[in-house]
């Protein structure tokens, strides 16, 4: 049975490695948390996603459904336990250049830039090739 506590490794180029891990985490007092725990050359960077208010449409598991998942209440759902879904954060992250850094950033922020691209990248992998040589479509 495969450890979901375990460090994993995220290759984004032939320089850049992180490891990443995914957690679900209560405070004295505070709102469930899924965190997802980005670490590069020593700098760690937690993204994180507090459940909200009954009706907010900010939902993390709290062991009702998929653990590591986020929603929005508008059928959008991260599962922070797929490798692509964490690519997708970084990418978005790095793009709005709060990466590489130390400290916490708000996942829900990144939210629906993750989720479009997650979908592009699905759709992408789903459509077959054009085989060599075929014709042109209708």
């Amino acid at each position: 049975m495969r450890s979901h506590r375990r460090l994993r490794r995220l290759v984004v180029d032939e320089r850049t490695t992180y490891l990443w891990s995914v957690r679900h985490k209560h405070r004295d007092g505070d709102v469930c948390r899924e965190v997802l725990n980005l670490c590069l050359d020593g700098a760690r960077t937690r993204v994180v996603f507090r459940s909200g208010e009954s009706g907010s449409g900010r939902y993390v598991a709290d062991g009702y459904w998929f653990a590591g998942c986020v929603a929005d209440g508008r059928g959008n759902l991260l599962n922070l336990r797929e490798p692509g879904v964490v690519r997708a954060l970084v990418d978005e992250a790095a793009r709005r250049e709060l990466l590489p850094g130390r400290g916490e950033l708000d996942g829900w922020e990144l939210f629906h830039a993750v989720v479009e691209a997650v979908e592009v990248s699905r759709a992408a992998t789903a459509t077959p090739g054009v085989p060599p040589g075929s014709p042109p479509g209708p």
